[in-house]
Order: C-alpha cells, then structure tokens, then sequence
C-alpha cells in the first residue's frame, strides 16, 4: 500500500529541502507539488518526479475560482493512480507556499489513503519575521483563491501548530533565541534536522549511508499519523497549548482564570493584548455570552474571534451524549464545581515578554467582584461590545 506523507510551509527554501531529502532517503519515492501561482490564469499547474527530474506534468482546471478547490479534485485521482500501479512505495505531497496540510491530510486520509506522516518545514530564522508579518496573502502574491482574505501570520501559525513533525533548515542565520522560539511554539513537535548529507543516527553522528529509510526524516514521514487525533489537537475546546517556558529570551506565559472577562474592558484592551506577543491562542469566556466558548487566535497584530459552540457545562445531560470523547476528557480535566468547562485559558508566546504587564492587564478586564457577584442574569446586561467581531 502507498504511504503518503504531506510536506507544508511558507518557508520554500527549507520545504524544497525537506523533500528533496525524503526523495533521496525513501527509495520508490515520488513527489507530487500542485503550483498554484499560476491560478489568476485559469489553471492549477501538477508535476509527478522523482529522483531523475519530472515523471509527468498535467493541469487542472479550476474549481469554483478556487485553486484549493482544483488541487483537492486532482489529488486525489493521482494519489489513487500511483497506488494502484503498486510500484511505489511513498508519494510525498509538497504543498504550495499557502496551502494548509490540516485540509489536505483531512482530504487524503477521507479518500481511502493511507497519511503516515504530516511534515512543516521550516527556517528558524524566519519564524520571528513570518509570525510579525501582518500582510494580506494576496498583497504578497500567496493567495489560494481571489476570497482568500488569511494573513501571512496566521497561516503560518497553523502551518507550524498543525503539523506533528517539523523539518527544521540548518540555518547559520539562526541563534538560539530563533530556536527556542519555535521549541516555546510547538513544545510537543518532533523537530527533525534536514541534513545535506546522510542520515544521522540516534547519537547525532552523520552516517555515511545514502538512500536509506532509516534516516529521521524518513523515519518520520513513515510513522503514522492519526487526523482525528490531529484535528482534536488544534480545537479550542482541547488544543494541546503550549505550557509556561522562559529561556533564551523567549517566554510563554499560561493565564488561566475562572471568572469571565468583561465584554468592554476586554474589547478596549484588544490592540494592547493582541501586540504583546508575537502568537497567542486559546479559549476565553465573556460575561454576556456566558453559555459561549469563544476561540482566540492572534499572530502578526491581528486577531480572529470566533465562537467554538457552547461550553460543554451549558449542555443538558443528554446532549453530552454527542460530544467527541477527547472533549468530554479535556472539560473533566479542567472541571470546576460552579463553573464548570468555562474558564480563560490563553497562553502568549514572544521573545521580550512582558509577562507582568501582560498579566495585569488581562487581569483588569476581567469582572470585578460586584460585577462577578451580580450574577449571571445581570452579566447576560452588559454592553455586547464582540457582536461586530462575531457577526452576531
């Protein structure tokens, strides 16, 4: 059976190396890369190599003006080609600089084919620069389709968080405040050189063999990978947040509270909050909407809102019933006696974080004890000053 192992990222020096390395390490290896710089034409670019240079070409039309779209129709049916020749043994997916892997893997794996790995590869002296970069996709030429309004910030922020190995460029740009970045960011990643030359055994020595699955990054792109697993891990309701971490300059600071945020304080103190960190994410509860689990997620200065449904303590009993496993786990493990699954957890990531002025700030909006005591009938009263963010 074919294994297919998805390679993503913004960075396209570190991608290009990390599939490069897979092709040289894994024989009976393809790639296939879907070019979507060529969209505004009407087509979506597919190249198939291997190690020789280019197998085949071909282009897909678009779908619905979308180059996403196209690249979704079109993989799938040259994935299940090359398994049905049963000559292969891994067809590596590099995606296009902006395509996300969370959709694609979700793709592949509902079409029958077997995922065993999702890779991001990255430059560590780019991450700082791509997490600040507040830029419209289609100002920097990266659009996947002409409504494709996501920055280059957040894209890269679910390119990194998504992905359960990262390949990382040996980067002489790179110093350790670059590196711990990226270990504060993703804690629980596996982080895989790309090596120029052979693979490096489990004491970090290079070895002289070429062309071996036994190198880390093959190891990696056969291990296998779970999208359920994967999907659970990015959802508000039980992300795998990062934990409190300060080295090298770089610090993470976890602020959990169970008192709900009062809707204007919080909503005057947005820009503030937003710019203290270079990536911040995770849940919050507001007093208005007390029944209401809302998803935060910052990067590069700009922030998106969005409600994640209720918080599981506002479901009756019957409806838990319906609720994924891995989210009845995540409340019960977090559970209050008054308050339930309903709580602020946000965690901020930065080099330079002010963690007390941060702190003080947060703690600010939150309700005062008059207003805490005034209840939930008198919260539910309180100016909805997120309604405009949440379209309500």
């Amino acid at each position: 059976m074919l294994s297919v192992v998805i390679v993503g990222g913004l960075h396209a020096d570190a991608r290009k190396a990390a599939v490069g390395r897979l092709l040289a390490d894994v024989p009976g290896s393809v790639v296939l890369h879907h070019d979507l710089a060529t969209a505004a034409a009407g087509t979506v670019v597919r190249t198939i190599r291997d190690t020789t240079g280019v197998l085949s070409a071909g282009e897909a039309p678009l779908v619905n003006d979308c180059a996403c779209c196209a690249l979704r129709e079109d993989l799938v049916p040259e994935l299940r080609r090359l398994d049905a020749a049963g000559t292969l043994r891994l067809a590596v997916v590099e995606l296009w600089d902006s395509v996300e892997p969370k959709a694609m893997a979700e793709v592949v794996a509902a079409a029958g084919l077997t995922v065993t790995g999702v890779i991001t590869a990255v430059d560590p002296a780019l991450v700082l620069p791509y997490l600040g970069n507040g830029d419209d996709l289609a100002d920097r030429g990266l659009a996947a389709a002409a409504t494709d309004q996501r920055t280059v910030a957040d894209t890269f922020a679910r390119q990194l968080e998504y992905a359960p190995v990262l390949a990382v460029l040996d980067s002489p740009e790179a110093d350790e405040e670059d590196h711990e970045l990226l270990a504060q960011l993703h804690p629980t990643a596996r982080r895989v050189p790309i090596r120029d030359a052979g693979p490096t055994d489990e004491a970090g020595d290079r070895g002289p063999v070429r062309h071996s699955a036994h190198s880390p990054l093959a190891r990696a792109a056969l291990a296998g990978f779970d999208v359920e697993a994967a999907a659970a891990a990015q959802h508000p309701a039980c992300a795998l947040l990062p934990a409190e971490a300060d080295a090298h300059g770089v610090a993470t600071l976890v602020w959990h509270r169970r008192r709900p945020f009062h809707p204007e304080r919080l909503y005057e103190a947005l820009e503030d909050i937003t710019c203290a960190a270079a990536r911040s994410r995770g849940r919050f509860w507001l007093a208005d909407k007390p029944d209401v689990l809302l998803h935060w997620d910052a990067a590069g200065g700009a922030l998106c809102v969005e409600s994640a449904g209720p918080w599981l303590a506002s479901l009756p009993d019957a409806a838990w019933d319906m609720v994924p496993p891995v989210r009845r786990a995540a409340a019960a493990t977090d559970w209050h006696p008054e308050h339930g699954d309903c709580c602020q957890h946000l965690v901020f990531t930065s080099p330079g974080l002010d963690r007390d002025g941060l702190e003080r700030l947060l703690e600010s909006c939150l309700l005062t004890d008059a207003e805490y005591a005034a209840g939930r009938a008198a919260w539910k009263q309180l100016p909805p000053a997120f309604d405009t963010l949440l379209e309500v």
